[in-house]
């Protein structure tokens, strides 16, 4: 029998899609969705079929003890003590992880490079599921000399979000490292506005957030600047946001003690709504004359929706299905996955929209 796929966090919002875009890709492949109360996820699971909900704590000192050997591990929870993590490593396990932000992400990369590796892991945190540095791989690949990369984010107020959602903006007080014309410097969040036009018309100024990408962006690409920033489609909820990040109540309330207050603020999910990305890329051809491109990604069924789709391609990859080649055992980021065209196929087929253009 297969080997099935363990989701980490199965039957939560993330979890759900990434097992449904699974289940249309790969009708017979057996996936265990993972979880500390499995008989929530035991109806959907049925629905599924080929599949089980399962007993899994990432607080437990060996969590994959109890499970049959999975074939690659997705996880769409956060792993806080990186037991999920080591655990994969140590069995020679290949692991999607979704939930890191920037310094989880590079102390884990730190973590794994003590460890020997029989299986290949990707860091997939980056925006959304790694989606946006995929595409931004994909435009820059006929741009000689990348100068710049710009990522603007529209962060609709209506729209479906699982908890682990807001890890990024629970962090608003922690100033953090960007490379900005070729020098390392920090930048406050929420600070260094930019007006955005995104496919559906609308106009935002949208603000620096730390996300993964900026720092993985510029290794790959040789860049010289790597921005992301983000805005909400609803003005008075950015100015709101912004004004408690100026004003230094948002440090007031930091740290464990007022986590469930900050996510009271943070965390408000709406019935669904549209993810709009726009990325812009300046640099020059071969010829040594600028040039620029623009990418526009929206996903009609959210932002959960876009990081599972992130998920199924990462996981294609390291299971080498469809055209991919199975990748050897290292760390591996979304925008070295060499098939891109083939990933792009897959993003669009599972319905986000991509545009690129001239800009």
């Amino acid at each position: 029998m297969e080997s099935p796929v363990l989701i980490a966090g199965g039957y939560g919002l993330v979890g759900r899609q990434i097992a449904s875009l699974l289940r249309r890709r790969h009708a017979h492949l057996p996936l265990m969705l993972g979880g500390r109360h499995p008989e929530q996820g035991a109806a959907f699971a049925a629905s599924l079929g080929h599949a089980e909900a399962v007993t899994l704590d990432l607080c437990a000192e060996h969590p994959l003890a109890l499970l049959p050997h999975p074939a690659a591990v997705i996880g769409a929870v956060n792993d806080p003590e990186d037991r999920l993590l080591v655990e994969a490593l140590r069995q020679g396990i290949p692991l999607v992880d979704l939930t890191r932000w920037t310094a989880r992400v590079r102390d884990a990369a730190l973590r794994v490079a003590s460890e020997r590796l029989s299986a290949p892991v990707v860091f997939s945190s980056a925006w959304m599921g790694g989606l946006v540095p995929l595409v931004a791989a994909a435009v820059i690949r006929d741009v000689a000399e990348v100068e710049a990369i710009d990522v603007a984010i529209l962060y609709a107020t209506r729209d479906q979000a699982g908890p682990n959602s807001v890890a990024y903006m629970d962090r608003l007080e922690i100033p953090f490292d960007v490379l900005s014309e070729g020098a390392r410097r920090q930048v406050r969040p929420l600070t260094d506005g930019r007006r955005v036009t995104f496919p559906s018309g609308r106009s935002a100024t949208v603000y620096r957030i730390d996300t993964p990408e900026q720092a993985t962006l510029p290794a790959f690409s040789g860049a010289k600047t790597v921005a992301t920033r983000l805005g909400f489609d609803d003005t008075g909820s950015t100015e709101a946001l912004r004004l408690l990040v100026r004003s230094g109540l948002w440090k007031l309330i930091s740290g464990p003690r007022f986590a469930g207050l900050r996510r009271a603020i943070l965390y408000n999910p709406g019935a669904g709504a549209a993810h709009e990305v726009v990325i812009e890329v300046k640099g020059r051809d071969a010829e040594g004359r600028p040039t620029a491109r623009r990418a526009a990604l929206v996903d009609p069924e959210g932002q959960s929706h876009m990081t599972a789709v992130g998920a199924a391609i990462q996981l294609e990859r390291l299971l080498g299905l469809g055209s991919h080649p199975l990748p050897e055992p290292r760390v591996l980021f979304p925008e070295s996955l060499p098939q891109l065209d083939a990933a792009l196929q897959t993003m669009e087929e599972l319905g986000v929209v991509l545009r690129v253009d001239a800009a």
